[in-house]
């Protein structure tokens, strides 16, 4: 078989993936729950802007070559929305990535997985303050079953632990960078009708760019990263799973089934989080995990499903 024969018999595969939003939102989660870890591993070692501006020059770089013939079509629709296509990178590119790995130098991954709860609350709030959209009961009672799940698993099952949780400095960056997220993920429902490919061509592109101004400011005042095979692999890492593949597949369900309904898959990244734990740390599971995901996983089914008409 020729390769253009492979590449053909590849295309409906694609077409498929690229038409199951809740394939696409648990790719997303999974790549996003490898993004803290390796965040909070780069803690301490990449400087947060250095980090964020890396990670997207990278994952720029690594899809031009495959994106900017679609990009110079879409590019005329792009320039009619320019402001809020800028907006949308700055916010979910550049502020977001940024202040996420700066609490991670500060804060716990508890602290954190307990803060990432409040995202499909913060997407509700942005899309009923821009877009005038209110959560369904459905919605509301999916996000309550998928929060109490996530709250089982990181207080082990005993939920006065979560009373002696102590918040710092980083869980209020991490709340700011939750914030930001909701207000991307609404945003991307107003973008222009162009390919997926343009969309995050233009929105790395530009979110890297308006690190640039940080990233002196950084370059200046703090220690530089050190070129170990360590870090390397960290950028290789993020610019890839997290970023390329990561946002491709979160953009595309967002725009399958909204930004409401997807917003609860937010409450998987910890749960993939958790099972990453068993694999690579060797953390044994417990009856509370088992609990906490059934939990997570009935409370995203009720959420996202398509309201009957």
């Amino acid at each position: 078989m020729s390769a253009a024969d492979l590449i053909a018999s590849a295309a409906p595969a694609r077409r498929w993936i690229a038409n199951q939003p809740y394939l696409l939102l648990s790719i997303t989660a999974l790549c996003w729950a490898g993004n803290a870890i390796i965040g909070r591993l780069a803690a301490g070692h990449i400087p947060p802007v250095t980090l964020a501006f890396l990670r997207w020059t990278l994952a720029l770089l690594l899809i031009l070559p495959f994106t900017w013939k679609q990009f110079r079509k879409d590019w005329p629709a792009i320039r009619a929305k320019l402001p809020l296509m800028i907006v949308i990178s700055i916010a979910g590119i550049g502020a977001f990535n940024t202040l996420q790995y700066w609490a991670l130098e500060y804060t716990s991954a508890l602290n954190t997985l307990v803060l990432q709860s409040s995202g499909p609350l913060i997407v509700a709030v942005w899309s009923m303050l821009l877009l005038r959209v209110h959560l369904t009961l459905a919605q509301a009672l999916g996000i309550l079953l998928s929060l109490g799940g996530v709250l089982i698993i990181v207080s082990q099952g005993q939920l006065g632990m979560l009373s002696k949780i102590t918040f710092n400095k980083g869980d209020l960056i991490f709340l700011i960078a939750m914030a930001v997220f909701g207000l991307y993920s609404v945003l991307t429902l107003k973008r222009p009708q162009i390919h997926g490919l343009s969309f995050v061509t233009f929105t790395f592109g530009c979110g890297a760019a308006s690190l640039i101004p940080l990233l002196i400011w950084e370059l200046h005042s703090r220690p530089l990263m050190a070129l170990d095979s360590k870090n390397l692999l960290s950028l290789l890492y993020v610019a890839i799973f997290p970023s390329t593949i990561a946002y491709t597949c979160f953009n595309r369900g967002v725009l399958l089934i909204g930004a409401n309904r997807a917003a609860p898959f937010l409450h998987v990244v910890p749960v993939f989080g958790s099972v990453m734990a068993f694999v690579f740390l060797g953390e044994r599971p417990q009856l509370f995990h088992l609990v906490g995901f059934v939990l997570v996983l009935a409370g995203v089914f009720v959420a996202s499903r398509k309201q009957a008409t």
